[in-house]
């Protein structure tokens, strides 16, 4: 299933249904007044998260939403239905924008959470509400109102605990199926993921916790280079980042990665430096000594950064790495 995290779309409220125009006719009645029923108003457009939901995916195949419109008033002050609301159901995380003004109407992140997004109209009062001392026969009724109609935008930004950042084929997609029970496509070539994976990581003595995978940046990403500018928004929810390296490469690409990797993510919003990290040195089976990993690990310590080594192909440093996270988000994530 295709994951989609943008789309643009109609909405409309229901309209208001028209009042009627009756008069009572019934035997010995002689001289029946007015009784002509209101229209029903009409349906609401509802927006709701709704966690069993993962994508976007139902904007693909539908881009205009109407509530139902409001029955018309009939005879002997029959007020007519109020049209049905229309509940859209989006994954947790969607951020709703008005397409030309780019307000945010709502950020919906917990289940159940909704917002009205079109109005229905009021239906028009019936003939009954004209009637006056002057005027005993109104032949006349409200219409009922149009409903409110817009152009939205929705962007879908994932909610995780965890997100895994990196260059592409630093390893991430590997140490997410090592990490979670995830199985995302894997390969030996850049950019094999193309949309972001989640996965639920387990600990034995602490709370599961959500990790999504999100695709390889590259430079210029923040300006839409690669795939980048598409998914890098999904980083802005996560509470910490484990900033996966590929080890194998020398001195100073290792040292060119981390920099092209942290600019890029200050391009696109800078408070996301000060988000908590933890940076994973991948793929230290392919290192030849025990003296090629210190070498690498010194980058970091003379930063005062500390780093963890791990191979996600052997396994090797993977337990460490999942007792080190679950202390961190027991901990909290106070910056």
């Amino acid at each position: 299933m295709a994951f989609i995290d943008e789309a643009k779309f109609f909405v409309k409220g229901g309209d208001g249904g028209n009042g009627c125009v009756s008069f009572r006719r019934e035997k010995f009645v002689p001289k029946g007044g007015p009784d002509g029923g209101d229209g029903g108003a009409g349906g609401n457009v509802i927006i709701e998260a709704a966690k069993q939901l993962s994508s976007l995916i139902d904007f693909r195949y539908r881009s205009h939403f109407l509530a139902e419109r409001g029955a018309h008033g009939m005879g002997k002050n029959k007020h007519g239905r109020n049209g049905a609301d229309l509940v859209i159901l989006v994954p947790l995380g969607s951020q709703v924008k008005d397409n030309e003004t780019d307000e945010v109407i709502a950020d919906l992140v917990t289940d159940g959470q909704n917002i009205v997004v079109a109005e229905g109209g009021k239906g028009g009062h019936g003939n009954t509400h004209f009637a006056s001392s002057t005027n005993r026969t109104p032949r006349f009724a409200g219409r009922g109102k149009p409903g409110e109609e817009r152009w939205l935008r929705i962007e879908l930004k994932i909610l995780a605990d965890v997100g895994l950042i990196g260059l592409p084929n630093a390893g991430k997609s590997t140490l997410l199926s090592k990490l979670s029970a995830a199985r995302p496509k894997i390969a030996s070539y850049p950019f094999t993921t193309l949309e972001p994976h989640l996965g639920v990581m387990k600990f034995e003595h602490h709370p599961p916790h959500i990790i999504a995978d999100i695709p390889g940046l590259i430079e210029g990403a923040h300006a839409g280079a690669g795939l980048g500018h598409k998914f890098l928004k999904h980083i802005e929810r996560t509470k910490v980042l484990l900033h996966v390296i590929d080890a194998s490469k020398s001195i100073e690409d290792i040292i060119a990665d981390k920099k092209t990797i942290e600019e890029e993510i200050g391009k696109f919003n800078e408070t996301l430096l000060k988000r908590r990290k933890v940076f994973v040195l991948n793929k230290i089976d392919l290192l030849d000594n025990e003296k090629q990993l210190k070498k690498r690990k010194s980058l970091f310590a003379e930063k005062g950064i500390s780093v963890l080594a791990i191979s996600a192909l052997t396994g090797s440093g993977i337990e460490a790495l999942q007792r080190y996270m679950a202390e961190i988000l027991e901990e909290g994530f106070d910056e």
